[in-house]
């Protein structure tokens, strides 16, 4: 069975514009029944427009997406692996749906009784940092999320916000850096590997936390999850930023640690 190309434009909301700009740049070819005919399109076709529109929604570029697609070619485990991350996503965006339900109900009572309260801890619940959890628990332990969660839910709102801010701003600096060509060796970029640096080490129940610097094996193998997870490629502009990042992390690491140092940081 084939579709033609308003008819997929009809079903998904891509545009017929966006379709053939795909096909133009190989992304998703189209099927024609004879040359210089009307495009059609096959039910491997919608697939792959499936893991694109997947992609695409996680911030990845054109280029980046054909890159994943050409590299991941059993497509039911690529798409087992979208399910898993779009099932957290879905965990998460309930969450924030029950905590705005409950600040309406809040707003709408007496603001004077107990039941009017707003409790901060609840109207921030899937706003904050716990979507990583799973991420956390299972490469550096439970108690190393139970300790960061409970310093981030004992930060004010303020302060949440002011953390907040200062990572967004290292993540734009970071992806503007990518985007620049930067060299990785470059001071401009090593500054950024040091934020990086001093940023993780701030974070409580994290290796190496409130140290000048943050356990090697922890910085590493946080560079090597930014290119590998497409959720935390996204931070950094896509592939190729997370790319950059872990280029200059590594860069950084083998300045930065005294030699001997092992993977974990410890002689």
């Amino acid at each position: 069975m084939q579709w033609s190309i308003q008819e997929i434009a009809r079903l998904t909301g891509v545009t017929s514009r966006t379709l053939r700009h795909y096909d133009a740049v190989g992304l998703l070819p189209a099927v024609r029944t004879t040359d210089g005919g009307p495009r059609r399109y096959d039910r491997t076709a919608l697939v792959r427009l499936q893991r694109i529109l997947l992609l695409r929604d996680l911030g990845l570029g054109l280029g980046d997406i054909a890159e994943v697609l050409d590299t991941q070619r059993d497509e039911a485990q690529a798409l087992r692996t979208h399910l898993v991350s779009l099932r957290e996503e879905q965990g998460r965006i309930a969450r924030q749906i029950a905590s705005v339900e409950r600040t309406v109900a809040a707003l709408e009572k007496d603001p004077d009784t107990t039941e009017g309260h707003i409790m901060a801890k609840d109207m921030l619940d899937g706003f904050d940092h716990t979507r990583y959890e799973q991420e956390v628990t299972e490469r550096w332990g439970s108690d190393a999320y139970r300790r960061s969660d409970t310093w981030w839910r004992g930060l004010s709102e303020q302060e949440q916000r002011e953390w907040k801010g200062r990572v967004e701003a290292l993540s734009r600096d970071w992806a503007d850096a990518a985007l620049a060509g930067t060299d990785p060796a470059s001071d401009e970029a090593q500054a950024l590997a040091a934020r990086h640096a001093d940023w993780l080490a701030g974070v409580p129940g994290t290796p190496g936390a409130g140290q000048r610097l943050p356990d090697r094996g922890y910085l590493l193998g946080l560079a090597d999850m930014y290119v590998a997870d497409d959720r935390f490629a996204a931070n950094y502009g896509g592939t190729e930023g997370a790319r950059f990042v872990r280029e200059t992390l590594r860069v950084f690491a083998a300045r930065a640690y005294p030699a001997g140092v092992g993977p974990e940081g410890a002689s």
